[in-house]
């Protein structure tokens, strides 16, 4: 397989010089640990004391990573990533509310968001977040099957009423639907809740995609259990594969409540057990649908070469590649110039309620090994490049 993700032209062609710079700058910061710690320790606080700080949060790490604070602020962004090649996914990206008002309005956000994936080929997806649609905690209880208080009982109707509608409008819509994981103690009951959609909506193609996080040990079994019930009863298997961005929070909870880490015990076993799943949804892709979720360039030579030994077309809808906005372009525009199926997911929401997700991506390539920098080096080599020119 020709090796193609270090075109540094073809990835940071839509940046400008100014914006290529403030990349390169933002990048330089995040791969200092101490500094991230600090700056979200001093950027919480400035939040909670409403200083004017969004000006500011926005111009730099918000512009990179986010596509807008609304759905049509995003719209720019998409057109212009579309021109390589690039699909966009709009997630909002706001978490932890505990509301009903707030899940209410992230109900109406999300179905707004499959009308724009209905209108729009650039869009070929919509998300959610199970916890944008009822309160983690609820979830927990419910998948550790304790039993609910009346007023619980009717929180949780209204989640299933939420999903359902959801669900329901993304298939008589024909728009493809991403759902997100989270952390594994919430995970069981939104595991349950994505098969009951799956088995009532994927019974002519995928429309509902479920996520699997493979930093977990346990979801090679999940699949393939899974994967006997849709044989079983007659529906078709959508997955998100991610590696997984809870690490820190699974390991000091399991800790400190005394259980076994549900994360793998090593880098190259997450890397292995991503691969083993790939793999197996390849060998089932009559049944299944991908939507490879990394920002691996091993992994993504992997799927790239499995399309190849299987005659599978690069288009073939089944078959989706995805990185998040602001990260890996090197992935992702090089695989639209060769012609595959790439979807950034483009978060979007209000500076201050997106914070949490921005930070969550700080630490993430803080923490991940050579994450930030490979992204590092790609810039300066396409600084140099131009500089050169």
């Amino acid at each position: 397989m020709d090796k193609i993700f270090n075109n540094t032209e073809v990835a940071f062609s839509l940046k400008s010089d100014t914006e290529l710079d403030r990349a390169y700058f933002l990048f330089k910061m995040i791969s200092n640990e101490p500094l991230v710690r600090i700056g979200t320790a001093v950027t919480n606080f400035a939040l909670k004391a409403h200083l004017p700080v969004e000006g500011l949060i926005r111009a730099t790490v918000f512009d990179h990573f986010c596509g807008g604070v609304n759905e049509m602020d995003c719209l720019k962004v998409v057109d212009n990533m579309y021109t390589k090649g690039v699909s966009s996914v709009l997630d909002y990206s706001v978490e932890g509310k505990e509301e009903e008002a707030q899940f209410d309005a992230a109900l109406e956000m999300t179905l707004k968001t499959v009308e724009f994936a209905k209108e729009r080929q650039a869009i070929p997806f919509a998300v959610f977040k199970p916890t944008g649609l009822g309160r983690l905690d609820l979830y927990t209880k419910v998948g550790e099957k304790q039993a609910l208080t009346e007023d619980e009982q009717s929180e949780w109707n209204r989640v299933l009423e939420r999903f359902e509608i959801i669900c329901k409008t993304a298939h008589s819509k024909d728009v493809a639907l991403l759902i997100d994981a989270e952390e594994s103690w919430m995970q069981d009951a939104a595991d349950d809740l994505v098969e009951d959609m799956m088995r009532k909506y994927n019974k002519e193609k995928v429309i509902v995609f479920n996520t699997l996080q493979m930093y977990r040990w346990d979801r090679m079994d999940y699949l393939k259990a899974l994967h006997e019930r849709a044989k079983a009863d007659g529906f078709y298997i959508g997955m998100k594969l991610v590696r997984g961005a809870y690490m820190e929070k699974e390991h000091k909870r399991a800790e400190e409540n005394g259980y076994s880490t549900p994360i793998c015990a090593s880098k190259q076993a997450t890397d292995d057990n991503y691969n083993a799943a790939v793999d197996y949804m390849m060998k089932h892709i009559d049944k299944m649908a991908i939507f490879a979720g990394t920002h691996n360039e091993e992994s993504s030579y992997k799927l790239m070469e499995m399309l190849k030994d299987n005659s599978i077309e690069i288009k073939d809808q089944r078959i989706w590649f995805g990185q998040l906005y602001g990260m890996s372009d090197n992935i992702s525009y090089n695989l639209a110039a060769h012609g595959y199926n790439v979807a950034k997911y483009l978060p979007f929401g209000p500076v201050r309620d997106v914070m949490p997700y921005l930070i969550r991506r700080a630490e993430e390539n803080t923490s991940v090994a050579g994450q930030t920098s490979r992204e590092l080096n790609l810039l300066k080599s396409e600084r140099e490049r131009r500089k050169s020119k």
